[in-house]
């Protein structure tokens, strides 16, 4: 028998808008705890570059290296070079000058090592304004 015909059952109510303050609260909290900076390791100051010719005291060594590794400092060829007497040639070129800019000159089959040896050499002979030329397409 059932007594209670006219009375109809109530189903059982899930609120959602304590769940939806509770979430919302969360993400309040990751939004202000989390940093969104890329990079945020590393410190980077982007060069600047402005068209013209360099200052008219500025001395420009010039450093070639070619496809098999030879190097030459102001068109003179180093023989048997590596970073520390590539650094003595370049103090030599730079005449006492303190603060010479180098221009590298590198071939496009050039090893990544033949011109980093060249950079070495710039720091270990106290240099570092180094440029590297290129050749304009056509």
């Amino acid at each position: 028998m059932n007594f209670q015909r006219g009375r109809h059952r109530e189903e059982p109510e899930i609120n959602l808008v304590p769940m939806i303050d509770v979430l919302l609260v969360i993400l309040i909290f990751l939004m202000i705890t989390t940093t969104y900076s890329r990079f945020s390791q590393l410190e980077i100051h982007l060069p600047q570059a402005a068209s013209g010719e360099p200052a008219g005291n500025a001395r420009i060594i010039e450093v070639s290296v070619d496809a098999a590794g030879r190097y030459a400092i102001d068109r003179a060829p180093i023989e048997h070079p590596d970073a520390a007497l590539l650094g003595e040639a370049l103090r030599a070129a730079a005449q006492g000058r303190l603060d010479p800019m180098i221009a590298i000159h590198a071939d496009a089959r050039a090893t990544h090592q033949s011109v980093v040896t060249v950079m070495e050499a710039a720091r270990m002979a106290g240099y570092n304004r180094i440029t590297f030329t290129t050749e304009n397409s056509r």
